[in-house]
């Protein structure tokens, strides 16, 4: 689970989440959702992410907002 939280950690700042045993789940969950992949499929969610939302900086703030919306 979650094999690619280790570079996700500016978006995780700027969202204002703090990574945790306890919400690790839920964030990761909410990631998928978010890209639209099915849960658990962590190898295809982390390509979408690096395609789609790392190489540009608008789309790292819009995809931290989301997450934020998401998570609540």
């Amino acid at each position: 689970m979650s094999c690619y939280f280790r570079h996700l950690q500016e978006i995780f700042d700027s969202a204002g989440i703090k990574v945790t045993k306890d919400n690790r789940k839920k964030v990761d969950e909410a990631i998928h959702k978010l890209v639209k992949v099915k849960y658990k499929n962590c190898p295809q969610t982390w390509k979408k992410i690096k395609e789609t939302i790392l190489l540009d900086e608008r789309k790292k703030r819009d995809f931290a907002r989301e997450l934020k919306k998401v998570l609540g």
